[in-house]
């Protein structure tokens, strides 16, 4: 049998808050993408859409902004986009939340390593335009 190292409960208490910001993020995420689907079928399920025609998305959705007050008015579409958009945020929250607890422990190496992985995360998401 292994020796449990006095890290081991810590350690193991920390993976499994981790697994559970998890799922609650993507509990949440699939929760907000289902009620805007189901007011996007509630409000335009029985529409014929116009194919000779392109309309581009407007330009709410394409900004954070734009997607949180449309989500706080109850457009459709922005509701799913929001949705979205926790799904996106749920693992640069583990990461988040990974710092916070490696410096807990003092593992310095790990805090320095998951702040750099946090830091490409967002440069990616920020840059990509």
């Amino acid at each position: 049998m292994p020796m449990e190292t006095p890290a081991g409960p810590a350690r193991h208490q920390l993976e499994m808050r981790l697994g559970a910001l998890l799922r609650l993020g993507v509990a949440l995420a699939a929760a907000v993408v289902l009620s805007g689907g189901v007011l996007y079928l509630a409000r335009h399920g029985m529409d014929h859409p116009a194919y000779h025609t392109f309309h581009s998305d407007p330009s709410s959705l394409r900004t954070l902004p734009g997607i949180m007050e449309g989500a706080l008015h109850l457009r459709e579409r922005e509701v799913i986009q929001f949705g979205l958009v926790l799904l996106i945020a749920t693992p640069i929250a583990r990461v988040a939340f990974s710092i916070f607890a490696f410096c807990h422990e003092r593992d310095w190496m790990y805090a320095a390593i998951s702040a750099i992985v946090l830091a490409l995360l967002l440069y990616g998401l920020t840059s990509a335009a």
